[in-house]
């Protein structure tokens, strides 16, 4: 009998691969989707040994004490106060820390993902450090946003005030969101920062660099650092007179010779998927628009082609490092999606639906490209337990482990095989959302009579839907060991000269 998991227990290890490869992330107004809901996509990159989790933390009553980075052997020593009363909240963390939650919905709805790695520009950074004894890094946001906040408004204020006083531990990039809207949030240096929310018209895209500029701070779709103006023209790194309109990026961030290739690319190539029609040099980079309106409305699906994409076609596909046999080190453009991706995932918010099910998380393990997405629904209580295991050493039982396995034997020969597990994962994903959109009206109909059985029927689908994904994933792999198996049978056969042995 397969056992679920209700909820999660807390693991503690160091890992210690950095953030610093990290991540493409793009966010798109409620306007500018084909549905009307709020959508965000995410990579989050650094290394394919990284286990990710499942993890359902439940609400805290009357709790004490303090939050500490250390007790889970995380990044640094930040620490900060638990909430007495601490609400619901998912995230996907790493396996060792269990911190460092990736992507998350608390029982408020307020989604988080993050981070984006960023870098400030050294001679600020020189001036106003990150704090990376006792600052707040990507380990610790969700811990300290997600039991507390109850709008994205309020997450960003949140963060922010952390930041402040005690300071960022490294450069990042965060997304927040709920049922009215999303910010992105975006350190400067180590105690200075700007989030904007979104134009509900238009989409945001950054790979590991800083991308905001305007700032307006009468303006309700801004928020900032207070001093984030004055300190930047008291240090001369903004000049009214001279600049003209202050621009957060130039002011305060890195932009150099590291972004050319391995940053512009990326947002070069959503910023062409999505609206077409815009001309701009691929190695520009900080003029690109910000916030750009895109052509036709963004699905769900568009999302996935964006997080799945490795410049196999288009402008760029002399780069495509995979089609044509693998050129990862000689290949000059980082693509989006990338081995060592080892989770991405699009988050959801339908305001019209109730929030267990208009709130949903789509993710898929290991990467995007040889990977499926499966509907993760914030009110979900049961989950298979083996979603919440896997080291960083393979094995035979967790999750994480069995999309990785297949994932890295189609790497051995990517022109032909990955057609293979590519258009299996396609109808696979076809046909799930037609079940799913079944589910979900046969959901709104039952919960307003039978909350019990409603919650029933949600975990009972998503189970069946994690369950059917794995089995599939099982099935490609066998299916691959056979390909490959007759492959190099043909290949070392070493039949005798009359080949009747």
């Amino acid at each position: 009998m397969r056992r679920f998991q209700l909820a999660a227990a807390a693991l503690a290890v160091a890992f210690a691969c950095g953030s610093a490869l990290a991540c493409t992330t793009v966010v798109v107004g409620s306007d500018a989707t084909a549905d009307g809901s709020i959508l965000m996509a995410r990579a989050a990159d650094s290394s394919a040994l990284k286990a990710q989790h499942l993890v359902i933390h439940p609400a805290t009553k009357g709790v004490k004490g303090m939050y500490r980075t250390a007790d889970h052997h995380g990044a640094n020593n930040f620490e900060y106060p638990l909430p007495e009363n601490g609400m619901r909240y998912t995230t996907v963390p790493n396996w060792q820390t269990q911190v460092h939650g990736a992507t998350g919905f608390n029982e408020a709805g307020v989604g988080f993902s993050g981070t984006e790695s960023i870098f400030a520009r050294p001679d600020a950074l020189k001036l106003d450090p990150y704090n990376e004894k006792t600052g707040i890094t990507e380990d610790d946001i969700p811990e300290v946003l997600l039991p507390r906040a109850k709008t994205a408004r309020e997450a960003v204020e949140l963060l922010g005030h952390v930041v402040e006083t005690i300071g960022a531990g490294e450069g990042f990039g965060v997304v927040l969101m709920d049922k009215n809207e999303s910010w992105y949030f975006e350190t400067g240096t180590g105690h200075h920062w700007l989030a904007q929310k979104t134009p509900k018209d238009k989409y945001f895209a950054s790979g590991n660099q800083g991308r905001l500029q305007q700032y307006d701070p009468k303006s309700p779709d801004f928020l900032a650092s207070k001093t984030l103006v004055e300190w930047a023209v008291k240090n001369g790194f903004y000049d009214p007179k001279k600049d003209g309109e202050f621009n957060f990026s130039k002011a305060y961030t890195r932009d150099d010779y590291r972004d050319r290739d391995y940053n512009d690319p990326r947002v070069w190539q959503i910023q062409k998927i999505l609206t077409p029609s815009l001309k701009q040099d691929v190695s520009a980079g900080r003029t690109f628009p910000v916030w750009a309106t895109p052509e036709k409305k963004v699905t769900v699906d568009d999302l996935k082609a964006i997080m799945r994409n490795h410049y196999q076609a288009g402008e760029l596909a002399s780069h495509d490092p995979y089609t044509n046999g693998l050129k990862g080190d000689a290949e000059p453009f980082r693509p989006i999606s990338v081995f060592r991706t080892y989770e991405s995932h699009l988050m959801q918010v339908r305001p019209w639906l109730p929030q267990a099910i208009g709130n949903v998380t789509y993710l898929a393990m290991g990467m995007a490209d040889l990977s499926v997405y499966v509907p993760v629904y914030s009110g979900m209580s049961a989950y298979p337990e083996h979603w919440g295991m896997g080291t960083d050493k393979a094995d035979s039982k967790s999750l994480y482990w069995k999309f990785r396995k297949l994932q890295t034997l189609v790497m051995t020969d990517y022109p032909k095989l990955a057609p293979v597990v590519k258009k299996a994962y396609a109808a696979f994903e076809a046909d799930l959302a037609k079940r799913q959109a079944a589910f979900e009206a046969e959901y709104v109909k039952l919960v307003k009579t039978d909350a019990a059985a409603a919650q029933k029927k949600l975990d009972e689908f998503s189970i069946q839907a994690m369950t059917d994904a794995e089995n599939l994933t099982e099935s490609l792999t066998n299916e691959v060991f056979t390909i490959r198996t007759t492959d190099i049978q043909k290949a070392n056969f070493f039949a005798n000269r009359s080949k009747k042995d």
